[in-house]
């Protein structure tokens, strides 16, 4: 794996002041330092200055961790040490400048998408895919995580410029100061500015729908066929891991990408900070209400509901805000709850021992 790598510097991987300050906090070398640029079951893909490494984590980070997030994950900086020239073992995991995660509706574990993400495209086709609920969902996650959400409204080959024209102008009307790249493959539409958006050493994760046209739009960065990578197996004869579909690209400009699996679903974490901020006009107007608990749904002297009846506040954009407030506001209640009760278990626990220890003696 390790025979063909180019000789790079820590910055073309990504790696920036705040990595180099938190690494020197930790009182580290940088030789140590590698990127995750691809999650297996139960391995990472690493990459350093010197190498790339088929990586473990270690059996007392498992024990430690108390949620997903305590794992590594595409694009995070990690620890690390060689174990030949192409594996090695995470000792540790650098602190993350931005977090990109989501939640499934029938799960409460949260879901780490890509770590130390620069901005995020978020990517969806003119015909069957175009919603603008949900790009408010995706502008929440990127929110949330501190992330610039950028649109790329894709196959518009598929449609007239008038009706291009048509869904831009409802972007821009419903949200305001987004930037909008429309592209085509088909017609190399869009490509040139895509690219000459994509700086070196920023690192840009795509985001959408299966079908939108995110890997074929990868591949047209990088001049390559088909990226997708289904298994690879370890030299040391542990079998097959699959990928989950998340892994970092380098483009000839020096941009760094991360492609995703297609989203089913984009479920909301505990993000109400990211919610009032993508919302923030009815935040604003909020602080107009007659009542300071005002919910906007039913009370005289609302300001929120007074806007949607003079046209000032788009009433689809009310309608989406009450939605994915109530998602988060059930989340973190339900998060709440399973804390209580891991709490309540672990005084069980410590109750239980007390009583073995009385018992032995």
């Amino acid at each position: 794996m390790g025979n063909n790598i180019k000789k790079i510097k820590l910055e073309d991987l990504g790696y920036d002041t705040f990595f180099e300050s938190n690494l020197k906090k930790l009182g580290l070398d940088n030789n140590l330092v590698a990127r995750v640029i691809a999650e297996y079951r139960e391995t990472y893909r690493v990459r350093n200055i010197n190498n790339e490494y088929l990586a473990k984590i270690t059996g007392k980070q498992i024990f430690d961790a108390s949620s997903r997030e305590d794992f590594p994950a595409v694009g995070d900086w990690v620890v690390i040490t060689e174990l030949d020239k192409d594996l090695a073992v995470i000792q540790g995991i650098l602190p993350r400048k931005t977090i990109l995660r989501k939640k499934y509706s029938n799960q409460q574990e949260i879901q780490v998408i890509a770590t130390n993400i620069d901005v995020a495209f978020i990517i969806e086709s003119v015909d069957r895919d175009y919603n603008l609920n949900r790009f408010e969902r995706y502008f929440v996650l990127a929110n949330e995580g501190n992330i610039k959400p950028v649109i790329i409204l894709n196959k518009i080959d598929l449609i007239s410029q008038t009706e291009l024209n048509l869904k831009t102008n409802q972007i821009k009307n419903r949200f305001k100061d987004i930037y909008i790249i429309p592209t085509s493959i088909i017609i190399e539409q869009g490509l040139d500015e895509l690219i000459g958006y994509i700086t070196k050493g920023k690192t840009y994760c795509f985001l959408g729908s299966s079908g939108v046209g995110k890997s074929s739009l990868i591949n047209k960065l990088l001049g390559k066929g088909n990226i997708k990578i289904n298994e690879i197996s370890l030299h040391s004869g542990r079998g097959q891991h699959t990928t989950t579909g998340r892994e970092i690209y380098f483009l000839k400009n020096g941009g760094i990408v991360v492609d995703n699996p297609g989203m089913r679903e984009v479920g909301m974490t505990n993000s109400i900070g990211g919610i009032e901020n993508v919302f923030d006009e009815i935040i604003a107007l909020s602080k107009n209400c007659k009542y300071g608990n005002c919910t906007h749904t039913h009370e005289p002297g609302c300001a929120v509901l007074n806007a949607i009846k003079s046209n000032e506040l788009d009433e689809n954009k009310y309608l989406n805000f009450v939605k994915l407030k109530k998602e988060a506001k059930y989340y973190s209640m339900a998060e709440l709850e399973k804390r209580k009760k891991d709490h309540q278990f672990g005084k069980f626990i410590k109750k239980a021992l007390e009583q073995i220890k009385e018992n032995e003696s």
